[in-house]
């Protein structure tokens, strides 16, 4: 058996871009100072030398222009993979995404798949205020027509591209800002990942804790700071908000009678209020407690770091919460 290696988020994301563009030579990487510069959070750092400019390809700074390149490449029959700096500049590319990638398949009675992936970095921690800073995933998982994946551990970091870039049909990845640095083991071999299902990353009864992306690693802490409490939180991590899974968001509220949702963007009309309401329709009788959802404050991410903190989940909240969900 091979023995797992030390690696970042960073570099999985990396060799996730590398290892497709050894494996399929239909696979391209394309977005702003992803070649020259490596990459606005050093990504793509050392792909162009090794790729060309053929297949790593820099593009002028309008998003709209370049991810509409990506979807007409997707229709010529090729893989891109469209970068976007931040999920921020992906609201000039709207049009794009929402009445092209999404509806072609359908507009086309099925004619035209849109085997697109567009890869963007998300969420706030790193003072970059608010046009840098937003999780906006539940917008698009707004959207028919998309998947939307949010891969917080390092083998979904590495996984995840490789079974996007097998979809017929265009998907987002989203990457949070504060894991690009995250260490750890990954297994030599790690393979594809499953892009349909959510993961439960700690086993427990007594409540259900459901979050994804930056948000799994502030859940994990309060989870252990619960068990010293002596209570048994369960984590589930999301993984994916388009299709969202809601099996076993719904078993796991059944094992525990009790949701705390964990969410980095705002609290109305998100994610959090989705799986409230999903979890309403199909697991009311097996609650014994409302709800709980710790969301970031409906504010502009602010710049100072005390307050950008302030307006983010922490673990003290998500602790809160959870007590609460159990009357305490």
């Amino acid at each position: 058996m091979s023995q797992p290696v030390e690696t970042t988020y960073r570099e999985c994301v990396k060799q996730a871009i590398r290892e497709a563009m050894i494996r399929d030579q239909r696979v391209f990487l394309m977005g702003e100072d992803v070649g020259h510069y490596g990459g606005c959070y050093a990504v793509s750092k050392g792909l162009l030398a090794e790729f060309g400019e053929e297949r790593i390809r820099d593009t002028p700074l309008s998003e709209n222009a370049f991810t509409g390149i990506g979807i007409g490449a997707a229709l010529g029959g090729l893989r891109p993979i469209v970068e976007i700096m931040t999920v921020n500049f992906s609201f000039l590319a709207l049009d794009q995404i929402i009445n092209n990638a999404a509806t072609l398949l359908h507009m086309s009675g099925g004619a035209f798949n849109v085997p697109l992936v567009i890869r963007m970095a998300t969420g706030a921690g790193r003072q970059l205020a608010a046009q840098h800073s937003h999780s906006m995933e539940g917008w698009y998982a707004h959207i028919p027509g998309l998947k939307v994946l949010t891969p917080a551990t390092l083998e979904d970091a590495r996984g995840m591209l490789w079974t996007a870039l097998e979809d017929p049909d265009p998907v987002l990845i989203f990457e949070h800002v504060m894991l690009y640095n995250r260490s750890g083991t990954l297994a030599a071999d790690a393979g594809p990942v499953d892009i349909a299902k959510a993961a439960v990353r700690r086993e427990g009864s007594d409540v259900s804790l459901l979050t994804y992306g930056g948000a799994l690693y502030k859940t994990l802490e309060a989870a252990d700071k619960l068990a010293e409490e002596g209570i048994a939180a369960e984590v589930v991590d999301l993984r994916v908000l388009r299709p969202l899974d809601t099996a076993t968001i719904v078993a796991s509220v059944a094992r525990t009678r009790r949701a705390v949702v964990i969410d980095e963007g705002w609290r109305s009309g998100g994610v959090s209020a989705e799986i409230a309401a999903r979890i309403m329709e199909q697991a009311f009788w097996e609650l014994d407690a409302p709800v709980e959802r710790v969301c970031g404050l409906e504010v502009p991410i602010p710049y100072a770091a005390h307050l950008e903190q302030a307006a983010l989940p922490q673990v003290e909240g998500i602790v809160a919460a959870a007590r609460r969900s159990l009357g305490r």
